[in-house]
C-alpha cells in the first residue's frame, strides 16, 4: 500500500520513540498518585508535635515539618491525595453536564440549540475565578461546594467542543437515514451521536484535571475552599505564607514543587491523549 502524497514514513525506531512520548506522562502522573496514596498509609497516622515544628528538611524528616510539627512530606502527599480527588471529581461532572447540554443542544436544533448557545457564551463571559470563589464561598469548607464551584463554570468549554464535533457527524448520511428508518431523537442521541464524541470528551475531561487542580488550590489558598486543618494544596500553600517568613521556606517550596508537577503531568497527560485520539496527519507507521 503506498502512501499519500505529502506523507513521510516513520520506522519502528520512530514509532517506539513517540510511544514512549506518550506514556511518559502517564508514568509520572502514576507515580504521582502512588505516592499521594501510598506515602500517608506508609507513614500511618501523624499527631500534631509543637515542639517539633518547622524543623528543617533532615534526617529525621526528609522534607521538614510545618508549624503545627506534621512531617511534610507525609502532609504535602495527603494533601495531594485530597487535590487529586476533587479534581477528577470536577472534570468528570463538567464532562457530563457539557456531554448532556452538547448532545441535547444539537438534538433539539432550532431555536433551543441557539438558546442554548447563547448561555454558553453567557457562562464564559463570567470570570471563572470569581464565580468560584461566589460559590464556594457560600458552603465554606464543603468539598462538594469546590467541585460544583468548578464544574460549573467548566462546562460550557466541554458543551461547545462537543456540539461542534456533533455538527459534522450530524450532516452525515447515516444519521439522516437513522431519521428516515423512524428512529426517534433519544435513540439517535444514545446509539449514534454519544459514541460519536466519547473520545473527544475523554480527550477534554483530561484537559480539564490540571484546571481543576489549579482552581482547587487557588480556592483553599484564597481561604474560601478546604477547612485549614484538612490537607490539600492550596492550605499547605496558604499555611506556608507565614512560616516563609520566619525562615521555613521548605513549607512553600514542597507543596508549590508537588503542584506544579502535578499540574505539568496532568497537561502533559492529556496532549498524549489527545495524539492518540486525534492523530497527527502527514504520517504513515510502519
Amino acid at each position: 500500500m503506498t502512501a499519500p502524497p505529502g506523507t513521510r514514513r516513520v520506522t519502528a525506531p520512530g514509532r517506539w520513540r513517540f510511544r514512549a512520548r506518550l506514556l511518559a506522562p502517564w508514568i509520572v502522573l502514576g507515580v504521582v498518585a502512588v505516592i499521594a496514596v501510598g506515602w500517608p498509609l506508609i507513614a500511618g497516622q501523624q499527631s500534631p508535635d509543637f515542639a517539633d515544628s518547622l524543623r528543617a528538611p533532615g534526617d529525621e524528616h526528609f522534607l521538614g515539618t510545618d508549624h503545627s510539627g506534621y512531617d511534610l512530606g507525609v502532609r504535602t502527599a495527603q494533601g495531594l491525595q485530597i487535590s487529586l480527588v476533587i479534581a477528577a471529581a470536577c472534570a468528570v461532572l463538567a464532562t457530563l453536564l457539557g456531554l448532556i447540554i452538547g448532545i441535547g443542544s444539537v438534538t433539539a436544533g432550532g431555536w433551543i440549540d441557539a438558546v442554548v448557545m447563547r448561555v454558553v457564551d453567557g457562562v464564559n463571559a463570567l470570570p471563572h475565578l470569581v464565580v468560584g470563589v461566589v460559590i464556594a464561598a457560600m458552603w465554606r469548607g464543603e468539598p462538594i461546594a469546590i467541585i460544583a464551584s468548578i464544574a460549573l463554570t467548566h462546562w460550557p468549554a466541554v458543551a461547545r467542543v462537543v456540539r461542534a464535533e456533533l455538527l459534522d457527524n450530524t450532516s452525515a448520511g447515516w444519521i439522516e437515514s437513522a431519521r428516515l428508518a423512524g428512529a426517534s431523537r433519544t435513540f439517535i442521541a444514545t446509539h449514534h451521536l454519544l459514541p460519536a464524541v466519547t473520545g473527544q470528551a475523554l480527550v477534554t475531561m483530561t484537559v480539564l484535571l490540571p484546571h481543576a487542580v489549579w482552581h482547587e488550590t487557588t480556592l483553599s489558598f484564597l481561604g474560601v475552599g478546604l477547612s485549614p486543618d484538612e490537607a490539600s494544596l492550596g492550605t499547605l500553600l496558604g499555611q506556608a505564607r507565614g512560616d516563609v517568613l520566619s525562615g521555613a521556606w521548605w513549607t512553600l517550596a514542597v507543596p508549590g514543587i508537588a503542584l506544579m508537577i502535578t499540574a505539568l503531568a496532568c497537561a502533559a497527560a492529556a496532549s498524549s491523549l489527545r495524539r492518540v485520539t486525534l492523530p497527527p496527519t502527514g504520517e504513515v507507521w510502519r
